[in-house]
């Protein structure tokens, strides 16, 4: 018999009679709390929370869908320890089937035959329905899946302005980040503190402007992106991210 699949419940600590809000609120702080930048490009932690971001993204492309989460629902009980389908509370026992940070997503297996060969139970919706056949393919659709919900963040907490574009209250953050004032000068406020940012770094901010907030958190310097994850946490979940 098959193995068994990831179960995307556990992987989003959620109920499985969540609504599809709740799983999109579980996405965005199991996102956040997971992501592989929260920690330096050289931290030992990064190799096993690239895994669990993609795991994390797997199951909420499976459970954002209303199709392909009720075929999940409707497979997921056929196997031993997955609960009596979308009725039971997988969230609730989420300390006991909950994965691993360092466990592989599901992947299809070439050499195994088959519409559904190699992925765990046959579910052909398993890492990105089956488009993701490698680690960068994973990374590609996981921060593509994300670059959405990141930037409906920053619009809730007021970083966006015309159509996601980074204002300068996502400058100054960022300018807090890295020592200059980086919101005043882009915003040409009167006073800007020019001569806090080295001209090429007064460049780059420039180049940047009328990029979406997303295409410019990805251009951040790494420490730029661990300050800026670790405060939109901090903003957008502190009674549940520390």
């Amino acid at each position: 018999m098959s193995a068994p699949p990831v179960d995307y419940y556990a992987s989003l600590e959620i109920d499985s009679k969540a609504t599809q809000q709740q799983v999109r609120d579980a996405y965005k702080k199991a996102a956040l709390r997971h992501h592989p930048d929260r920690v330096p490009a050289d931290s030992p932690e990064r190799a096993s929370r690239t895994k669990k971001f993609q795991q994390i993204n797997d199951a909420y492309y499976t459970l954002s869908d209303p199709g392909r989460r009720r075929d999940y629902d409707a497979s997921r009980n056929m196997f031993h320890g997955f609960g009596g389908g979308a009725g039971a509370g997988a969230g609730a026992g989420a300390g006991a089937g909950r994965q691993d940070a360092d466990e592989e997503i599901p992947r299809p297996d070439a050499g195994s035959g088959g519409a559904f060969g190699g992925m765990p139970g046959g579910f052909p919706w398993s890492f990105f329905g089956g488009q993701a056949k490698n680690d960068e393919d994973a990374n590609r659709y996981s921060n593509e899946q994300f670059g959405g919900v990141f930037e409906e963040m920053m619009h809730d907490e007021g970083m966006t302005e015309n159509g996601n574009q980074p204002n300068n209250k996502f400058w100054s953050l960022v300018g807090g980040a890295s020592g200059g004032a980086m919101g005043f000068i882009v915003a040409n406020l009167p006073g800007a503190l020019a001569g806090a940012v080295a001209g090429n770094r007064l460049g780059a901010i420039r180049d940047k402007r009328g990029k979406s907030v997303y295409s410019v958190y990805q251009e951040l310097e790494q420490p730029e992106r661990m300050r800026l994850l670790s405060e939109l946490a901090s903003k957008v979940f502190a009674h549940a991210i520390s």
